[in-house]
C-alpha cells in the first residue's frame, strides 16, 4: 500500500498527501513512510518547503484502531516510529505547512501541530484530541508539540475535555493560523508555501532551530520509564475498556483489533 503521495509544484514546494484509506490512520506503514518522505525532501536541494495534506475527507484519525493487536515488542517499535517521524517533521530544516483538509482527530491533530505553519479548509469536519476518552496516552514528542503550538488554556480544553470540535472552531483553538473558503485552498497554500520557500534558506533554518531548542531538548532527555509509563496508560482495565466500546460502535471486531 502507499501511504502517502509526493507532489512536486512550482518555487520548490513539495505536496506530501496521506493516500490510506478510509481515514488516513497511523499505523507502522504510515510512520514509516512520513519518516522516508521527509528524508528524501530533505535531502533534495530543489525542494525548499514541504506541505503534509490528507485525502478522502480526512487530514488524519489518528491511531488505527483497526491494526492487528501488539505485543510488548511491537508496541515499543510502534512508539520508536512514532517518536522518529513526529520529530524529524517538526525539525525538518525547512518550511513545513500543514494543509488542514479534512477531519484532524487525536494524533492527526498533532501532525497538524507539528507543522510551522497550518492552514485550514472551512468545510464541514471535525478536530480534536480524543486520547483521554479512548483510554490513550500522549507520547512525550506529541505533548511537547501540543506545549509548544497552543496556549495553556485551549491545550487543557482540547486534551482534558477530550471532545471533537467543528473546524470552524480550529482559529479560535489555535490549532490553524487561517481558515480558507475551498475554492481558494489550494491556491492560498501552494502560494503561503512559496513565500516561505523564498525565505533565504540559512536564516530560516537557523531561526526555526532556535525557537525549536527548549521542545527539542526536553524530547531528547525522555528517559525509557517515562516511555514505559507511556505505554503503560494502554494497558490498563478501563483504557482498554474505553476502546472496545469505541471498536464496538465503529463495528471493528475485538479480536482482529488491537488494543
Amino acid at each position: 500500500m502507499s501511504h502517502i503521495r509526493s507532489d512536486d509544484h512550482e518555487e520548490g514546494v513539495r505536496v506530501l498527501t496521506f493516500t490510506s484509506p478510509p481515514a488516513n490512520a497511523i499505523n507502522e506503514g504510515l510512520l514509516a513512510a512520513l519518516e522516508a518522505e521527509l528524508d528524501r525532501a530533505e535531502a533534495d536541494r530543489s525542494v525548499r518547503a514541504v506541505v503534509l495534506a490528507g485525502s478522502g475527507g480526512f487530514y488524519c484519525a489518528g491511531f488505527d484502531f483497526a491494526a492487528p493487536q501488539r505485543g510488548g515488542a511491537e508496541a515499543a517499535n510502534l512508539a520508536r516510529l512514532y517518536h522518529r517521524a513526529h520529530l524529524k517533521l517538526l525539525t525538518l530544516p525547512k518550511p513545513t505547512i500543514a494543509m488542514m483538509n479534512g477531519h484532524a482527530i487525536a494524533g492527526g491533530l498533532v501532525l497538524v501541530l507539528a507543522c510551522d505553519y497550518r492552514l485550514g479548509l472551512e468545510g464541514d469536519y471535525k478536530v480534536g484530541f480524543t486520547e483521554v476518552m479512548v483510554g490513550a496516552s500522549f507520547p512525550k514528542v506529541a505533548m511537547e508539540i501540543v506545549q509548544l503550538r497552543l496556549p495553556h488554556a485551549r491545550a487543557c480544553e482540547l486534551i482534558l475535555g477530550a471532545a471533537t470540535y467543528p473546524a470552524s472552531q480550529a482559529l479560535r483553538l489555535g490549532i490553524v493560523d487561517e481558515l480558507i473558503a475551498p475554492e481558494k485552498f489550494d491556491a492560498t497554500v501552494l502560494r503561503r508555501a512559496a513565500r516561505l520557500a523564498g525565505m533565504p534558506r540559512d536564516a530560516f533554518v537557523h531561526a526555526k532551530a532556535a525557537l525549536l531548542a527548549p521542545a527539542v531538548t526536553r524530547i531528547g532527555a525522555e528517559t525509557p520509564d517515562e516511555v514505559r509509563q507511556g505505554l503503560a496508560v494502554w494497558t490498563s482495565p478501563e483504557s482498554r475498556q474505553a476502546r472496545r466500546r469505541l471498536r464496538e460502535k465503529l463495528g471493528i471486531p475485538h479480536s482482529e483489533a488491537g488494543d
